[in-house]
Formats: C-alpha cells, sequence, structure tokens
C-alpha cells in the first residue's frame, strides 16, 4: 500500500506503536539509533500523551490540571504519593476540571515511599515529580532509567550530593532523547521573558546590583496525631524539614535566586549572610529559620542581595530588582527607568500565569517533536540557595566550588515509616536547629 493512502487510524497507530518500541530502546540504553521518542510519538500532535503522577499534593493536583488544559489530547493514567489520602484528595480536584481525561482505577493508584517506581512501571509517556524535594533526585533518576519525559517541580534537591545526581541525570535525559522541564515558571512569563531580554540587550549597561525577596507569613503546620510515627510526622510536616526541604530558603526563594541567575547567565561564586528565629520556633517548626539574609557575590563583581522571611505582620514582598550602569529595573514587566529615574518601558498588564505557561511551552514542544531541558540551571538555582542556606546557617563566607562538591548528604538510612529520619526530636519534642558559628556545613 502507498502510505499516503493508509487511513489516519493507521498512520496514529503506527506512531503508537513506535513511541513503545522507542521507549524499551531508550530504557534499555539503545540511543545510537537517534529515535526520538517525542518526534515519533506526538508529531502533529495527533496522539494521546499519557501523564503519570507522583507526589499528590496542591502543587501535583495543580501541575496535573495544567498539563491538561494544554492543546492536544492528554489523560492521567496512573498517581502515586505516600498517602491514599493524599490520592483520592487530588483525584477529586483534578476530576473536578477534567473529568473526560482522568483513567486512574484502583489498580493504578500507589501509595508508600516505592509508589513512583510502579507509576513508571506503567504505560505513561510523561511522568509529573512533585513529592517533596528532597525525594527529587532519587525519582528524577528512576524517570530517566524509565524512559520517560520529565516535568519536576523545583527545587531538585536539598543538599549537593542530590544537585550533583540530578545535573547527571539531566545529562543521561538529553543523551536518551528525553524532555524535562522544571518548574522555575518565571522563565516561561511573557512579562519576565520581554524584561529579562532587553536587560540583556544592553537597556540598563552593565549588572550592578539584583535584589531578591521573598518575605512573607509562612506555612501551615499540621499536628502531630498519636498513631503517627515520627517518619510519618515529618512526611506530612515536610515543610519544617530539611532532609525533605531544604528549608524555605530554598523551597520558595529559588525562584527569585533563579531570576538573579537568569539575568547574570552565571551563579554565584562566594556567599554570606545570616539567620536564625525568631517567631516560628516552636516544636511544630522543625528545625529551620524563619528569616535569611544573604549577600551572593558573582564572578563579574556583581551582587545579589537577597531576603526571605516566614514572619506574619511585616513588609511583605515578593519580587526582583535590577541595577546597572545606566537604570535599573523590577523584572516582573518593569518598568525599566534610566539613570535619572524616567520611565523608558513597561510590559504594562498581563504576561504572567507561568504555571499554566510552563505546560503549555512543554507539551507544545514535545508535539512539535522538540525535547526542552531545564535540568542545568534548575540543577543550577537550586544550588544556589542551598549555598545561601549554607551562608546563613554556618555564619561564614562560603565559596561555590566547596558548597557543590560538599559530601553532606541529608537523606535517611532508609526510606520507610518504621525507619529514623535524619533529625530526630529532643525529649521535649524540639529538633536540633543550626546554629552560626558553629554548625559545619561543608
Amino acid at each position: 500500500m502507498n502510505p499516503s493512502s493508509q487511513s489516519a487510524s493507521d498512520d496514529s497507530r503506527s506512531r503508537r506503536d513506535f513511541i513503545k518500541k522507542s521507549s524499551i530502546l531508550v530504557a534499555g540504553g539503545a540511543v545510537g539509533s537517534g529515535l526520538s521518542v517525542a518526534r515519533s510519538a506526538h508529531a502533529q500532535g495527533s496522539d494521546t500523551i499519557k501523564i503519570g503522577l507522583v507526589g499528590c499534593g496542591g502543587r501535583g493536583t495543580g501541575a496535573a490540571i495544567q498539563a491538561m488544559n494544554t492543546k492536544g489530547d492528554t489523560k492521567l493514567v496512573a498517581m502515586a504519593d505516600a498517602f491514599g489520602d493524599a490520592i483520592q484528595r487530588s483525584l477529586r480536584g483534578i476530576k473536578g476540571k477534567h473529568p473526560e481525561k482522568v483513567d486512574v482505577p484502583p489498580e493504578r493508584q500507589f501509595t508508600g515511599f516505592d509508589g513512583y517506581q510502579k507509576v513508571l512501571n506503567e504505560n505513561i509517556d510523561l511522568v509529573i515529580l512533585t513529592t517533596p524535594p528532597g525525594f527529587r533526585p532519587i525519582h528524577l533518576e528512576a524517570a530517566v532509567a524509565a524512559g520517560k519525559h520529565v516535568f519536576m517541580e523545583k527545587p531538585v534537591a536539598v543538599d549537593a550530593p542530590g544537585v550533583r545526581r540530578v545535573l547527571a541525570a539531566s545529562e543521561e535525559a538529553k543523551q536518551n532523547n528525553l524532555a524535562l522541564a522544571v518548574g522555575l515558571q518565571r522563565r516561561h512569563e511573557k512579562r519576565y521573558l520581554e524584561t529579562v531580554q532587553r536587560i540583556h540587550d544592553g537597556a540598563l549597561g552593565d549588572i550592578l546590583v539584583t535584589r531578591v525577596y521573598w518575605n512573607g507569613g509562612g506555612v501551615w503546620v499540621r499536628g502531630r496525631k498519636p498513631q503517627q510515627t515520627e517518619m510519618e510526622y515529618q512526611m506530612r510536616n515536610w515543610y519544617y524539614f530539611n532532609w525533605l526541604c531544604g528549608d524555605h530558603i530554598v523551597e520558595q526563594h529559588i525562584h527569585n535566586l533563579d531570576v538573579g541567575n537568569w539575568l547574570l547567565n552565571d551563579h554565584p561564586q562566594s556567599a554570606q549572610g545570616q539567620g536564625g528565629r525568631e517567631v516560628r520556633k516552636d516544636r511544630e517548626h522543625g528545625e529551620i529559620f524563619d528569616h535569611h539574609i544573604v549577600e551572593f557575590t558573582y564572578e563579574n563583581g556583581a551582587k545579589m542581595f537577597s531576603q526571605c522571611r516566614h514572619i506574619r505582620n511585616c513588609w511583605n514582598n515578593v519580587s526582583e530588582y535590577v541595577h546597572g550602569t545606566k537604570g535599573s529595573a523590577k523584572i516582573s514587566g518593569g518598568p525599566i527607568r534610566d539613570g535619572d529615574g524616567k520611565d523608558l518601558w513597561s510590559y504594562g498588564s498581563g504576561g504572567g500565569n507561568g504555571h499554566q505557561e510552563e505546560h503549555h511551552d512543554l507539551f507544545a514542544a514535545l508535539r512539535r517533536g522538540e525535547l526542552p531541558n531545564e535540568g542545568e540551571y534548575g540543577a543550577t538555582s537550586t544550588m544556589t540557595a542551598i549555598f545561601g542556606r549554607m551562608a546563613t546557617y554556618s555564619g561564614q563566607s562560603i565559596n561555590w566550588d566547596d558548597a557543590i562538591n560538599s559530601d553532606i548528604d541529608l537523606s535517611p538510612a532508609a526510606y520507610s515509616f518504621d525507619a529514623d529520619p535524619p533529625v530526630l526530636p529532643d525529649s521535649d519534642g524540639y529538633y536540633p536547629v543550626a546554629v552560626p558559628g558553629i554548625t559545619k556545613v561543608v
């Protein structure tokens, strides 16, 4: 039969068969064949992209909905979370938005620490990784080994060994023709893209200083229940334990620090700062600080001044600013001002909604046969945030090479609800907290 006379259903079937063969080759390491999973499977946007979700909290639920908001056929077919109640809440939320795109029967709902691997064993094309970030390196490595495209939330690790693992997995994804997107959504917002491009084109001359902020009131606390093991308690309250979260300078402030790196096309070479626990210092606040202030210095001498805070009834600000030899700007759409303070340009209204735009960009790229990889800047900006935490926890001036090569691994010895997590409370229920001038970080 002449190929041009094949029916549309035959053509679609051929592409589906080819993705299965390509996925097997990729998972088996046969990358030298040059097969592109994205190009073969989703050319012309005619095939359904099957999605697995690992991590069914609020961000995972939102990411799955945003993935299915994109153009073309998508279907959620498998889910995993440490807790079954999280899966059920997430399912209800996702079905409320896309009931026709959800096909996750009980046999494809996986609980426990090994649920991610069971999702990866299913017939999926792309996996969304949205567990607490301490699990990200393990899950990414497994996803790449399984030959799956990946969307993973930020941050991508909580310590330097984890960052190095993510960098290695990112390179492996490139070799295996796999897309890898990272949830640093400012890089997908038109208002940021246009502002940064103008600055890169010289609108402010040479960059001298950036100022970045994530100052707010803090996040939820989930009370301890009598039947919980310590591991379950910490998993339910993951934001307050560094092996899971990395502290809020890593989990939240990474967005602003990433913008600083983006503006300078680099990462800082040194960091010094201060921080502590002034208000949020009760038992339920675990081991993290409630404020961090860091001065980062880049190779060209530019500075990034960073603040993040979890204290209510204070000055709140989540934003980024830049000062150059010719003027200054607010990065989220301007205004860009000259040295006399005169407005030169502003994006105007709109241009945001990055959480959705990052999924539009990823799924459109896959359907065009393109394979974006955001792993390197995702890992570098994660390390920048960890770098800042090292400076505030130690009270020392730290250099990048020492930080990125640190062997301090925050992960637990075993992943089990009966196992001890890496940090335990004392007899009064308080957790050990870093002490500047004493705590070792590299």
